[in-house]
């Protein structure tokens, strides 16, 4: 009776899972039926034994078929898992490509008060990038930030994952709640993006349409990044690109030449009247340490002018001024005092709040006309004036107001207008430098991969055969192996030139290449290689 009770087990179905035409089903195979009363005899029988030995090698059979099915089953259940692993994986990181994106708020689309919660300083930059890096879909990125902007690069194996995190990444350095940084940040993918950094670089995204700043900031976010893990080839590359294009616009198109702001055309235009247009002989003097006044004497430093006196209510702005332009002399006059500094100056600048004329035209009638100049020059950027309109009918001055500096930025600016249009021709002919480097970067897994994949096989078949020929000459044997590196190297040759972009002239569409890099990857299941390398690096990134 225990011998029957243990072999009924076996005559429960089973089920075992098979493919077909690649569809994952379940079916049930039952056991062959055992007729129980057949073996089933009294003891003392001698059938007994011997249906009971029949009984044994029956059930041991059924055992070793339900092993035999176990393992194919594992097998099958392995190679569907393998499958779905790789097909899962190849959607994440190889359907949807890595994104070059950029996430970030500008004086365009930002209040100061948000932007100054998000600003990093340059010392920070390079724990920023580390700390983007180990999210779970960043691979590289870079940190621009400035008075004007804060800006994050980033290279993202999830475009949307990227984004997501990158965001939440902000808003936890700065205090900004997601929803309110969603209100002011942009965000640009690929092309976008990389023409957006082009612009930046090239002074195109500035206030001031073409000042020069940005494009020492944007080497300096390069020179930081150098030796970080996660300023790598591609973010490096584009950061060297935009540095190029930055360069060529400012070269070929002279976008930054010409003032676009009153107070910089001030002090061009005096330098246009001085004798050796130069402020290295003449004494200037300047009234007023306000925004304006505080303009002028860093323009009048820019420009080669190291001593100045500054006349003001108060010394407090002028000390501040003082401070950072330490290469300045700057010497403070309290504005009792303005006459007698006037009557010692070639070059007067004023900038004043004042409501009513400072200089009137018999003020300056008394001044003495011991200048270094034909006539004393005076550049008034206030409004309302400073120098009274009557004072360049006098012989010993020389009067410029508000509206004759405006009628020259506005001319400036126009210029600059027409100079940027010409940069956008160069940005556009540097972006596509650009994507055909990046795509050809695209290439290099599967270019490392495909070869490597071939020498294993070239050595391995290299093998075989000398060990076949048995005792040969190294002669031979150095014959047989320039063959199989010859064949090698034919076989590699067309599909090299397919995957490599090299600046040819036929070179393959990006489309066209990526094309055949995914079609080699097929054919010679380079795939999953390629993609646990990709997570390999991720993942040990991560442990850093």
């Amino acid at each position: 009776m225990a011998a029957a009770e243990a072999a009924a087990g076996f005559a429960t179905s089973f089920a075992y899972s098979t493919q077909s035409n690649g569809n994952l089903r379940s079916q049930a195979v039952p056991c062959p039926q055992i007729r129980w009363d057949t073996f089933y005899k009294p003891l003392n029988s001698r059938r007994t034994s011997a249906s009971n030995q029949r009984l044994c090698l029956k059930c041991e059979s059924a055992s070793q078929n339900l092993n035999s099915i176990d393992k194919e089953e594992s097998k099958r259940s392995n190679a569907i898992a393998l499958e779905q692993l790789k097909a899962s994986a190849f959607d994440r990181y190889t359907k949807e490509k890595s994104s070059i994106i950029v996430i970030g708020l500008n004086v365009h689309t930002a209040p100061v008060d948000v932007r100054e919660k998000l600003a990093i300083p340059e010392a920070q930059w390079p724990q920023a990038i580390s700390d983007l890096c180990a999210l779970n879909h960043i691979e590289e990125a870079a940190v621009l930030s400035t008075c004007n902007r804060m800006e994050i690069y980033a290279v993202a194996l999830s475009r949307h994952r990227g984004v997501k995190e990158v965001t939440e990444w902000m808003s936890k350095i700065s205090g900004v709640p997601v929803s309110e940084l969603c209100q002011h940040r942009f965000m640009l993918y690929n092309k976008d993006a990389t023409r957006h950094l082009f612009e930046v670089a090239s002074g195109l995204d500035s206030i001031v349409l073409g000042e020069g700043q940005i494009l020492a900031q944007v080497k300096q976010v390069k020179k930081l990044g150098q030796g970080v893990a996660g300023f790598n080839r591609k973010i490096g590359g584009l950061f060297e690109h935009a540095i190029i294009t930055g360069k060529r616009v400012r070269t070929e198109t002279s976008i930054s030449s010409g003032s676009v702001s009153v107070s910089s055309a001030a002090v061009e235009l005096a330098l246009a009247k001085l004798p050796d247009s130069s402020y290295a002989t003449v004494r200037v003097l300047v009234i007023g340490a306000g925004k304006m006044g505080k303009l002028v004497i860093k323009h009048l430093a820019a420009n080669g002018c190291k001593e100045m006196v500054v006349v003001n209510r108060t010394e407090e702005k002028v000390a501040v001024i003082r401070e950072e332009l330490k290469d300045i002399q700057i010497v403070y006059k309290p504005l009792s005092e303005m006459m007698g500094c006037a009557a010692e100056a070639d070059v007067i600048f004023t900038s004043t709040a004042s409501e009513t004329p400072l200089f009137l035209k018999e003020h300056v009638q008394t001044l003495p006309a011991d200048t270094e100049m034909a006539r004393r020059l005076f550049i008034d950027i206030s409004v309302p004036r400073n120098v009274e309109p009557c004072v360049s009918d006098l012989g010993t001055a020389e009067v410029y107001n508000v509206d004759n500096l405006k009628d020259v930025v506005a001319a400036n600016k126009e210029d600059r207008l027409r100079k940027a249009m010409e940069a956008q021709a160069i940005i556009s002919k540097e972006l596509q430098n650009f994507e055909a480097w990046k795509d050809s970067l695209d290439a290099v897994p599967t270019i490392k991969k495909l070869r490597a994949y071939l020498e294993r096989i070239r050595a391995s078949e290299l093998d075989k055969c000398l060990s076949k020929m048995g005792d040969i000459t190294d002669k031979q044997k150095k014959t047989i192996y320039d063959l199989s590196m010859g064949m090698m190297k034919k076989f590699l040759h067309g599909p090299m030139q397919q995957l490599r972009c090299d600046r040819r002239s036929d070179c393959q569409k990006p489309e066209e290449m990526l094309e055949i890099m995914h079609a080699v990857n097929r054919m010679f299941d380079l795939e999953t290689e390629i993609i646990l390398e990709t997570v390999r690096t991720k993942m040990e990134r991560t442990k850093k």
